[in-house]
């Protein structure tokens, strides 16, 4: 009988590094099954709305998820069933037609800025990360994405972290710290943090 899969919930506000310290734990068990699966994957559906309306989408609020289907997706993974993930089209604002298809593994890591919010996620996950980077280095770190990686000006992306994404973050993120089994600070550079976290997987996987 095969163990039912880890649930590794990674989260920190936009820019936290919860990226490479998601990855940083992948890259650890590279002759394992593990895979990643993000929280963004879930923005709900919104082709029944005109685009201007798409336009005004808060996506740090949690009413911008579809939990229910990430949960159901959770949950057929963990009885080793593949799901068909949903990508997401930043451009049009919705989500897109197109699927991938993500087989079962022994290690699942979730990573996303608000899987700590829903008491349900919460629940099913085996190790709790949250990833505390100084808001100064996340805004720099964003400033530096969004305009490097998704054409933005300087202007709309401070515009938008003053307006939501720090409101957001402050209101419904960082609470969730509390529910947390281990905090690290400054993200994928803190090797310490990363070393204990892969010693905690590797316990899990290794027990009968």
């Amino acid at each position: 009988m095969k163990n039912k899969p880890i649930i590794i919930g990674v989260t920190g506000g936009s820019g936290s590094g919860k990226t490479s310290v998601s990855r940083a734990i992948y890259n650890r068990f590279p002759d394992h099954s593990i895979m990643m699966l993000e929280h963004d994957s879930y923005y709900k559906d919104q082709s029944g709305i005109s685009f201007e309306e798409r336009l005004k989408t808060n996506y740090d609020h949690p009413f911008a998820f579809d939990t229910d289907l990430l949960i159901e997706h959770l949950k057929e993974l963990t009885h080793y069933q593949s799901v068909e993930v949903p990508i997401y089209d930043y451009v049009a604002h919705t989500r897109s037609e197109e699927v991938y298809v993500q087989a079962p593994k022994e290690v699942i890591i979730l990573e996303g800025i608000l899987i700590l919010e829903d008491e349900r996620l919460r629940d099913m996950m085996d190790i709790k990360i949250y990833v505390d980077t100084d808001d100064d280095i996340r805004i720099i770190r964003r400033i530096n994405r969004d305009m490097n990686e998704r054409g933005r000006t300087l202007e709309s992306v401070i515009g938008q972290y003053l307006s939501v994404v720090k409101p957001m973050y402050h209101q419904f993120i960082e609470p969730t710290k509390r529910y947390a089994d281990i905090i690290v600070p400054e993200g994928g550079e803190n090797h310490v943090a990363i070393d204990l976290i892969a010693t905690k997987v590797a316990s899990f996987l290794n027990h009968d």
